[in-house]
């Protein structure tokens, strides 16, 4: 298992069209990945789970992979992140 915690610096949050881009560069990997924020936690592969959880800027969130490609997802994730969504 693989995770990593990042703070969400953009202003809007975790919106619809960086949730996109989230959900779809999970479904990449074979790996189950997740996403917790304030103690829930969605599957990442899920544009409604991710979009339910509400995160805004300042969040706190993990971001987990358990499988056979785990670290691969987190470091394409990672990626996704940290264009100006997160740090």
């Amino acid at each position: 298992m693989a995770e990593k915690n990042f703070t969400i610096t953009a202003e809007t949050g975790i919106h619809a069209r960086p949730a996109t881009q989230l959900v779809n560069k999970a479904g990449q990997y074979e790996s189950e990945v997740s996403l917790a924020y304030n103690g829930k936690s969605v599957n990442l592969k899920s544009i409604m789970g991710v979009m339910s959880l509400g995160v805004g800027q300042g969040a706190e969130v993990t971001i987990k992979a358990e499988g056979p490609d785990a670290e691969e997802a987190i470091q394409g994730l990672d990626e996704i992140m940290k264009q100006g969504l997160a740090e």
